[in-house]
């Protein structure tokens, strides 16, 4: 699939209704999702074929777009209700199919590196403070293959510090910086939209056999 087909795709999906503040919900729009997931796909590999679980899925963009490149199975994990609601009707209307899973991140029972590719827009931690560290620390531990996310740019040495010394990455990348256009959702925004500078990362976890020697 093209990416400007992917692109199209995806901007015809619903999104949320009433983003809710706590959870610093914020669609991931279309331009940004088709890039994300074409380049994890035709320059590393890593959604046809493999099992992608995205985190914090919200309306399933991400992992909607994993099943348009043909990934094997896509699991959307997300602890608002509403969400996953709104997101298996994307999947309805894409006529795909998206596993879904109601739960928090930090609360996923999942032992050892169950899927191959982790996909996520995290929260950015403005909020819930540390919410995006999370999100990394648990996708570090269960993905076999990458992980990629999006993070602000201001937060970069942070992120590459933590996923190489404490969440178990052997290598994190930033594929390149986007702009990430946050629209006007909630009463204290004053501007209709802002630009906020975001990387797109690519983390590699460590192989169980180099984690626990």
């Amino acid at each position: 699939m093209k990416l400007k087909q992917l692109e199209g795709l995806l901007g015809n999906l619903q999104q949320f209704d009433n983003p809710k503040l706590e959870l610093e919900q914020y669609p991931t729009g279309p331009h940004i999702a088709s890039r994300m997931l074409f380049t994890a796909e035709n320059s590393f590999g890593d959604v046809s074929g493999k099992v992608v679980a995205d985190f914090g899925c919200g309306c399933g963009t991400l992992g909607l777009a994993a099943t348009l490149l043909d990934a094997e199975h896509v699991i959307g994990v997300d602890i608002d209700e509403e969400s996953l609601e709104i997101a298996s009707i994307n999947a309805e209307d894409l006529e795909v199919e998206l596993g879904l899973i109601q739960s928090e991140i930090k609360n996923l029972n999942w032992r050892g590196q169950i899927v191959d590719t982790v996909v996520m827009n995290p929260p950015f931690g403005t909020r819930n403070k540390g919410a995006d560290m999370e999100f990394l620390s648990v996708a570090l531990k269960v993905a076999s293959q990458a992980v990629y996310s999006l993070h602000k740019t201001t937060t970069r040495e942070h992120i590459k510090r933590a996923a190489l010394r404490d969440f178990n990455a052997s290598s994190a990348e930033v594929l390149c910086e986007l702009r990430y256009d946050l629209p006007k959702l909630y009463k204290f925004h004053k501007k209709k939209d802002v630009d906020i500078a975001v990387d797109l990362w690519r983390f590699v976890p460590k192989a169980k056999h180099e984690s626990s020697s």
